[in-house]
């Protein structure tokens, strides 16, 4: 009873959030980059592993098939979109993404990269970080064949973006194998600096293309996720390595926030604390509905943490009560929390600002 009050709850403020949007938002163009836990299909288009387009992923869609969201329905780029008042953002591979579905914006997000070139690379065929800034320059040019360069060039200052990297670089390269080619390399923090060191180089890349409001997501509480429980923790404790990397990487992201913001002289850059957003749901699921934070729903082995969701997956039969839906990756009704958090949070998670202010700022301007 407790979990369908919360949902219901969350529901109407969602919705009241979307709907008070709707009108200044509507033609707010939104791009996304990054990686599996923004990627809404990409990968379905790539000769890779990292894919989620067989069941069940997608149960929860309203198709109720597997689009290539690693998710039971949607993921925090949908609830974005819907809170702009907008249908969700086509992969920027799919080829129904042309004429004025190109307007909307594109996701360019592909599953298993990282900041590092060499994050990723047991998956192959993956949309590398600066291929997908590649594709975006594409994208402004197929789109100035629309509507020219002058509307192109205000379309894209004035759209959303949202960009999510950074926890690949720590599980799928770092700590993937014990004595990584990294982990050889650096001792932790001075990893962590390299990374944030080129992840500044990135974003940098972003604002040259044309970007004008970034949201710029942290990693999630690494040690916490139930792949690393069931291969780290003898109790369900979460690792305290990963939670070290996530501890130091975040609070740097933030500092490179700050400084690119005081370069540019404005504020383009929104830093998310989704560590924050995640340590909720992990400290005290049940306040959030949820019955489990540590338990996958889609899974095997301990937490239900080790291996691919498949068809052959133990499957939970109420998503909702569960905080994450497969090893890594939240469930829909969590990526609708977080996007509610990102809407209306507190500086302590959201600086400078969080998304219905900026909204309220930038529909002044126009």
């Amino acid at each position: 009873m407790a979990s369908s009050v919360a949902l219901a709850c969350y529901i109407i403020v969602l919705g009241v959030s979307v709907v008070g949007l709707k009108g200044a938002e509507a033609q707010r163009a939104f791009f996304v980059f990054g990686d599996s836990l923004v990627d809404n299909g990409n990968n379905n288009y790539l000769a890779t592993s990292a894919r989620a387009d067989a069941p069940p992923y997608g149960i929860d869609y309203p198709s109720r098939r597997a689009t290539g969201r690693f998710s039971n329905g949607y993921n925090i780029p949908d609830f974005i979109s819907q809170a702009l008042g907008a249908e969700s953002t086509l992969p920027y591979l799919d080829p129904e993404l042309n004429g004025e579905r190109l307007l909307v914006g594109a996701n360019f997000a592909s599953a298993g990269i990282g900041i590092l070139n060499d994050t990723g690379i047991q998956f192959v065929n993956i949309i590398r970080i600066y291929r997908q800034l590649q594709y975006w320059e594409e994208y402004q040019q197929r789109v100035s064949a629309i509507i020219g360069s002058e509307q192109t060039q205000s379309l894209i200052n004035g759209a959303l973006v949202l960009i999510t990297l950074g926890g690949n670089d720590f599980v799928n390269n770092y700590y993937l194998v014990p004595y990584s080619a990294r982990s050889r390399q650096y001792n932790l923090p001075d990893y962590v600096k390299y990374i944030i060191s080129e992840y500044k180089k990135i974003l940098t890349r972003l604002y040259e293309i044309g970007a004008r409001r970034v949201l710029v997501t942290g990693t999630g509480p690494l040690g916490c996720v139930p792949a690393e429980l069931a291969q780290r923790s003898v109790n369900g404790e979460c690792s305290a390595e990963l939670q070290r990397a996530a501890s130091l990487f975040n609070p740097q992201l933030v500092q490179i926030i700050r400084e690119l913001n005081r370069e540019i002289g404005s504020e383009v850059f929104v830093a998310v604390n989704t560590q924050q957003m995640h340590i909720d749901f992990i400290s005290n699921p049940q306040r959030y509905g949820f019955v489990t934070s540590k338990v996958a729903c889609c899974g095997q082995g301990r937490f239900n943490g080790l291996g691919l969701c498949t068809v052959a997956s133990n499957l939970c039969p109420d998503r909702s009560v569960y905080a994450f839906w497969d090893a890594f990756h939240p469930s829909e009704r969590a990526n609708g929390l977080i996007v509610q958090q990102i809407l209306s949070g507190t500086s302590d998670y959201m600086y400078p600002m969080n998304l219905s202010t900026i909204l309220a700022l930038d529909s002044k301007k126009n």
